[in-house]
């Protein structure tokens, strides 16, 4: 067998391998009362089963984002890599993502893989600490599709170059050596993060700060697009798409956000509300400052704007009151503009300005969570206050944090880039990348037609383009 045709396989025969072991995983029954017989709500069971589904849209919701900004020979391949994540990690986080991040912590750096491998024991398992209302099984699940997001936004930064096989192997590499030992460190009782004072109370660190630092390390890594050395304007392919998936994100974001309260809470309804209007304020503002660079308002500006609002607001979206939110749609949004026209000026090649979109936008949120938390909106004992209301240890709490995360992020995302194309090129051929994604690496493409050609007095039809 050649290694070329091994390598076709072996994804296949991983993939089989595992089935056949999940195979003899014994089924748990329901939790077994007793002395800690958990006091399950229906009401907060029913929100977070409706919160799940509302991330999970958020992944299609960000293939039509992305895919409506990339040429049109680049579309079907950008979606693609966003939503084969549901794939990849959906499988994974059953085997073993789910215990690297929630599993019994190491010291406070790692879960350990064998607490809940191959979802033993998930089912039966006591309820989280900090979700005790709901079922094991229903917080992991919610936290599955934070997994399955994550990884899908670095495919902004690479697009139109890089090779779907090595993708693949990214993601997985990804979810296991950055997404989960992050999420142990912020969102584990004993991870190190939260025992330090940290707070990001739905993902502005472990998803969006890890993501844009990944996507950095992505661009840096596989270098500029011949079109963009050339300096050509690309069209967005299709703006209908970004403002659909714009919508689809800020829907879904309210179970992004709301659904982390892991209940029908006083907090999940402050969480919804300072979702939609940091969103709101963001908007506006990327558009009219666009005005005030000499722009038109457009609808991509604004689509833009909103999607960095609700990265702004995730890490603070359960601590601040919802007139704050304002400002922290704002400042992440200017913040954000002002990235992109610097980075637009440099030999950086991020396609779809994921590091200032998505990794500053987290860094300010959490930054700003350092300085309006307040006691009087998520009244947690010992829970954050800011810099604003009199605090600022926590602020620089959060600085730290921040920093600790962008830098391990960056690294080890770097260190896999770099691995995976010593293993298999991670760049597709010039004449591939001339021709498009969508046809090279997946033989199809984005909207084709028929044209009706007269060729010495006989009438053809000729597929083509649109």
């Amino acid at each position: 067998m050649s290694k070329r045709k091994a390598k076709q396989i072996l994804p296949f025969v991983l993939l089989v391998a595992i089935a056949l072991i999940a195979m003899f995983v014994k089924p748990a029954a329901d939790y077994v009362p007793g002395a800690a017989d958990p006091q399950y709500s229906s009401s907060d069971i029913a929100w977070v089963l409706v919160s799940t589904a509302l991330v999970f849209l958020m992944t299609p919701g960000l293939a039509f984002f992305y895919g409506g900004m990339v040429n049109r020979k680049n579309v079907i391949s950008t979606m693609i890599k966003s939503v084969v994540a549901a794939g990849i990690v959906g499988v994974l986080w059953v085997v073993c993502g789910f215990s690297l991040a929630f599993g019994e912590s190491v010291n406070g750096l790692i879960g350990n893989p064998s607490t809940y491998a191959f979802y033993h024991g998930v089912k039966s398992g006591a309820p989280w600490p900090l979700a005790n209302t709901i079922p094991l099984s229903l917080f992991s699940l919610f936290q599955l599709m934070f997994a399955i997001i994550t990884p899908g936004l670095v495919v902004g930064a690479v697009a139109e170059r890089i090779r779907f096989t090595s993708y693949v192997l990214f993601i997985v590499l990804f979810s296991l050596l950055v997404y989960a030992p992050v999420a142990h460190w912020s969102w584990h009782p004993e991870g190190f993060l939260a025992k330090m004072g940290a707070w990001d109370f739905a993902g502005g660190t472990v998803v969006h700060i890890t993501a844009g630092c990944a996507a950095l390390a992505g661009a840096m890594v596989l270098k500029r697009r011949k079109s963009h050395i050339d300096k050509k304007e690309i069209p967005p392919a299709n703006v209908p798409y970004v403002l659909i998936g714009t919508g689809l994100l800020w829907f879904g974001w309210f179970g992004f956000n709301a659904g982390s309260a892991v209940g029908a809470t006083p907090l999940a309804v402050n969480a919804f509300g300072t979702t939609t209007t940091a969103a709101s304020s963001a908007g506006l503002a990327w558009m009219f400052f666009d005005v005030i660079k000499g722009k038109k308002p457009s609808v991509l500006g604004f689509c833009i704007g909103a999607v960095v609002g609700l990265v702004a607001i995730t890490p603070a979206a359960g601590f601040v009151g919802i007139p704050q939110s304002i400002i922290i749609g704002l400042v992440g949004a200017i913040v954000s503009n002002v990235a992109v026209s610097i980075k637009q000026k440099s030999k950086l090649d991020d396609t779809l300005d994921v590091f200032p979109c998505h990794g500053l936008g987290g860094m300010v949120g959490m930054l700003l969570t350092g300085v309006f938390a307040s006691t009087a909106v998520h009244g947690i004992k010992d829970g954050p206050q800011g810099l604003f209301y009199g605090n600022p240890e926590f602020f620089f709490t959060q600085l730290k944090a921040m920093a600790i995360v962008a830098v391990y992020s960056f690294a080890v995302s770097y260190g896999i880039f770099k691995f995976i194309n010593y293993v298999v090129p991670m760049r597709v051929s010039e004449s591939e990348e001339e021709e498009g994604l969508d046809a090279s690496q997946h033989d199809e493409k984005y909207l084709q037609g028929t044209l009706l050609v007269h060729n010495n007095g006989i009438i053809e039809e000729k597929s083509v383009e649109l």
